[in-house]
Formats: C-alpha cells, sequence, structure tokens
C-alpha cells in the first residue's frame, strides 16, 4: 500500500499466501489520501476505530494513534504488520471494544464496521471523550454506507455529510456538537429466551453490540440447540457468540467443563455475562482467541460449531475449514466435532475431507446438524 507516510506492505492474519485479499481496500486509501492532501493536523490524541487489519494505524503510526477494534485477529494483524514496517513496540495503542476509550480525542478516524449497532454503541462511548474541535471522518465502501450510517453519526456526534465516491469508496465529514443531547446507549441488550429450545428455555441471553443476531435468537442456533450431544465432558463452544449453546450445555449438565471462544471481544464478554446472568453450576472458562489455538491436542471431548461464512463482504470457507481443522487438533480420540450450518454450505464433503467421516444428525428445510469423529 502507497501512502504519502511511505510504502507498506501488509497482511491479513492468520497470513496464507494463497490469500487473494488484500489486508487494505479503496477505503483506506481514500482516507489517506484526504488526510495528506487537505493536511489535516494529526496532532493530539488520533484514535482509529475499526481499522480492519492495521493497513490505518501503520501507515500513521508517527501520530502514534490508538487503534479500537472487536476483532482478536484484526489486532494479530496490525502487531504484524506495525512489525514489519519497523514500527517502535507502543508507538501505536492497542485497544479493544471492551476497554474504556481515551479520554480525549481530537482526531476520530472511522472505518464504518458491517454492524450499525457496534458503530452505535462505540459512537456513543467515545462521544464523550469529542470535543468541538475533533475531526470526524468516516470512510467505507459505497455500498457499507447507508443513510442510516450518516443519521447515527449526526445522532450522536453532530451534523454529517458525504464526499463524492472514488474508486467505489466514500468519505463521511462530521462536525461535533458539544451540546447534543446524545440517546442512551442500549448496549447490551438481555432478552428472554422462547420456550421449546431444551435447558435455555426462557433463559436470560445478554448481546454487546455487534454479536450476530443480537436482538434475537436466530434459527440456525435454535435448531442447533434442539439436538445438541449430551454426556461430555470438556466442551468447546467454538465461535461461541453470545454463548448460548455452551450454556444450554452447562445447564443440561453441570459436570460439563465448557471453553467459550471467540475472535470478536464483544462476543465473549456477551458469553461469559449470559452465563452468569444464568447462575449456572460448574466450570466455565472464556477466551478470545484465534479458534482453538492454544489449547492443548487431544484435551477436549466435543466442539460445537456454528461457522461463519463470512469474512467482512467477502464470502468464504476459509474460516470455517480452520475452525474443523482446529477442532480435529483438539480432539481426543473418539472425540466428536458438531457443526450446524445451512444445507447448501456442503460441509459434510469438508467434514469427510478432514475426518474422513460425516454423519447427518438432524435436517430441516435449511439448516443441518453433521457429526464427525476424531479417529486414532
Amino acid at each position: 500500500m502507497t501512502t504519502a507516510w511511505g510504502e507498506f506492505e501488509l497482511s491479513r492474519f492468520p497470513e496464507d499466501p494463497r490469500d487473494r485479499l488484500r489486508a487494505w481496500d479503496a477505503s483506506d486509501a481514500y482516507l489517506l489520501r484526504y488526510l495528506d492532501r487537505e493536511r489535516i493536523g494529526l496532532s493530539g490524541t488520533v484514535v482509529v476505530l475499526g481499522d480492519r487489519w492495521g493497513a490505518l494505524v501503520t501507515a500513521l503510526a508517527e501520530h502514534r494513534p490508538a487503534q479500537i477494534t472487536d476483532s482478536y485477529l484484526s489486532q494479530e494483524a496490525t502487531r504484524a504488520n506495525l512489525a514489519r514496517a519497523g514500527v517502535e513496540p507502543g508507538a501505536v495503542q492497542l485497544l479493544t471494544t471492551q476497554d474504556p476509550p481515551p479520554e480525549r480525542v481530537d482526531v476520530l478516524l472511522v472505518r464504518v464496521p458491517k454492524s450499525l449497532a457496534l458503530l452505535e454503541d462505540q459512537l456513543l462511548r467515545l462521544a464523550p471523550a469529542v470535543h468541538a474541535g475533533t475531526v470526524v471522518i468516516g470512510t467505507g465502501m459505497v455500498k457499507e454506507i447507508h443513510t442510516s450510517t450518516l443519521q447515527l453519526f449526526e445522532r450522536i456526534l453532530g451534523p454529517t455529510r458525504t464526499s463524492l465516491a472514488e474508486q467505489k469508496a466514500r468519505l463521511i465529514h462530521c462536525t461535533p456538537d458539544p451540546e447534543l443531547e446524545r440517546p442512551p446507549n442500549p448496549w447490551p441488550y438481555s432478552y428472554a429466551l422462547p420456550d421449546g429450545i431444551g435447558a435455555v428455555s426462557g433463559r436470560t441471553v445478554v448481546n454487546h453490540a455487534g454479536v450476530f443476531c443480537a436482538d434475537r435468537l436466530d434459527i440456525g442456533t435454535r435448531f442447533f440447540l434442539a439436538h445438541l450431544p449430551e454426556g461430555r465432558r470438556r466442551i468447546v463452544d467454538l465461535g461461541c457468540g453470545n454463548g448460548v449453546v455452551g450454556t444450554a450445555v452447562a445447564l443440561a449438565d453441570p459436570t460439563a467443563e465448557v471453553l467459550f471462544v471467540d475472535e470478536s471481544f464483544q462476543a465473549v464478554a456477551s458469553a461469559e455475562a449470559t452465563y452468569k446472568a444464568n447462575g449456572v453450576p460448574g466450570h466455565a472458562e472464556f477466551r478470545v482467541g484465534d479458534g482453538l489455538a492454544g489449547v492443548a491436542d487431544g484435551s477436549v471431548d466435543v466442539v460445537l460449531n456454528n461457522p461463519p461464512f463470512h469474512s467482512h463482504q467477502a464470502t468464504t470457507d476459509a474460516t470455517a475449514w480452520r475452525m474443523f481443522a482446529g477442532a480435529k487438533r483438539a480432539l481426543r480420540p473418539g472425540g466428536e466435532l458438531w457443526v450446524v450450518g445451512n444445507r447448501h454450505l456442503g460441509y459434510h464433503v469438508t467434514l469427510r475431507r478432514l475426518f474422513g467421516n460425516s454423519r447427518l444428525v438432524a435436517s430441516d428445510p435449511k439448516f443441518v446438524v453433521l457429526k464427525a469423529v476424531k479417529r486414532g
């Protein structure tokens, strides 16, 4: 990526030479060009929200910005890209969406996230630190910026307008109004689960902003809850989201040890809040990380997984493949991977390639639950 601050070699995390997707896009480049062309002052506290793979903070590292991200993978990519660029450790402050934001923000650069709820939550958290002189610029691809996006900036921070499009990217310009009466932050959001879904029927679920289907139980998870395994000791809720699947297992079997894992800081916070809200007995661990990396080989009895098939705007099975491969490594011989997914995704083929077997546990017109057993 060539910028006014230099040329940078950037990669996503985990690095995969077969991955054709770049670690930056036209919206990152547009924002950096604008900052240089308009000679935007980058003194004071610079905060970059939603920097997907660290492209923005790597380019702007000399200004000692703070990065706020919900993604563990994005944070690891940022670390690698900063090191590759020779940036001194500590020049960029790496914060998560669960960390307290800086007390004062002089420049706020926002890479618009896919989740409008996450944007709402983060702007409301940052708003007290924004002052009349704060420069606020958002960026995103044209297809990612909607009227609702602009209304959110305007409702929380102040008057907002957009730029002309360049290379299918657009900028958002917001003028902070310190006198604006902001709405209260609705996140995290809690609701009671419906009846007829096993051990978690009528129980409370807690969702931080940005978690998948935060305002309702998604139909895939609902189907999965009706077909969970029983009588297993050490279980992983892989890609746990709000933790409702792992919580269901723990409620059904108080002797179960459940590990909740997700790459989203918001998701793991939601899972822990859901678990604690229901007073679940037994032992649980909550971990933000890259799938099952760090989990010992052959140490798990069952892995439960509802894998995502999107990476930002790209449809891909790479994440599912990595989750399944990590599960195979972590499972003990005879251990089982249980997967729910849309029928058309063909996960049974992937499981047969990895495990040598795949059994259909249940199906309906939209979803399948599959089981693969680790042999030997």
